[in-house]
C-alpha cells in the first residue's frame, strides 16, 4: 500500500524541483480548502479565479460550492499539473500563467470577477513578479471584489494591505505546513 497519494507524491516531486514556485511539500489539506473558499459569495458569484491550481485540492471545494452557472478559471503554470486539472475539471477553464489573468478576460470578453482564491507562495517570489501579480489580481477584480490567499507566514500582510482591504487573517493549524488565509476585499476606489 502507498504511503503517498499520487497526488501528494506529484506535489513532493515538483516541490524537490522548484520549492520557489511550489512552495510547500504536500497539497493544500480539505481543511485549508474549507477556509479558502467559504469567504466566496458562492450563491451570487458570476466568475471566479483559483490561481496556482496545482493537483487541485482547492479546486475540488470550488467544485463543490460553485453553481453550475459560475464561469470558474484555473491558473497553473505547471503544464503536466494544468492537464491533469482539465481533463478533471473540463467545464472549468484552464490557463498557464497568472500573470496573465487580465489578457485571459479581455480576450475572452469577460466581465471582472467575483472571487479569486490563490495558491500562490507569494513571498517566494521577486517584488517585480509579486507587484505584476497583485496588479493582475486587483485589475481582474470587480469593486469589492474578494481575493483569498493563503500564506505560511505573515510576512505578505503589510503588502497586500497595501493594495487591499484585509477584512481578517484566520489561521488554518490542519495543513502541512499550517497556514495563513488572508480574506482581502478590492477597494471601491
Amino acid at each position: 500500500m502507498p504511503i503517498l497519494s499520487e497526488e501528494s507524491r506529484i506535489f513532493f516531486r515538483k516541490f524537490v524541483q522548484d520549492p520557489k514556485q511550489v512552495g510547500s511539500v504536500a497539497p493544500s489539506s480539505r481543511f485549508l480548502a474549507e477556509a479558502m473558499t467559504r469567504p466566496i459569495p458562492w450563491e451570487k458569484a458570476v466568475s471566479v479565479a483559483e490561481l496556482g491550481a496545482g493537483t487541485g485540492a482547492i479546486t475540488r471545494e470550488i467544485a463543490k460550492r460553485a453553481r453550475p452557472s459560475t464561469n470558474v478559471y484555473l491558473f497553473e503554470k505547471d503544464a503536466k499539473m494544468r492537464r491533469r486539472l482539465a481533463e478533471a475539471y473540463p467545464q472549468y477553464g484552464c490557463f498557464a500563467n497568472a500573470e496573465n489573468v487580465l489578457d485571459v478576460l479581455e480576450r475572452a470578453g469577460l466581465e471582472p470577477l467575483d472571487g479569486i482564491v490563490s495558491g500562490l507562495p507569494f513571498y517566494n517570489f521577486s517584488e517585480s513578479l509579486r507587484s505584476r501579480l497583485i496588479g493582475q489580481i486587483e485589475g481582474a477584480l470587480k469593486p469589492d471584489g474578494l481575493f483569498v490567499a493563503f500564506q505560511y507566514s505573515l510576512q505578505m500582510k503589510k503588502r497586500l494591505a497595501a493594495a487591499f482591504e484585509i477584512e481578517r487573517i484566520g489561521f488554518v493549524a490542519l495543513n502541512l505546513p499550517p497556514a495563513f488565509v488572508y480574506v482581502c476585499r478590492k477597494r471601491r476606489d
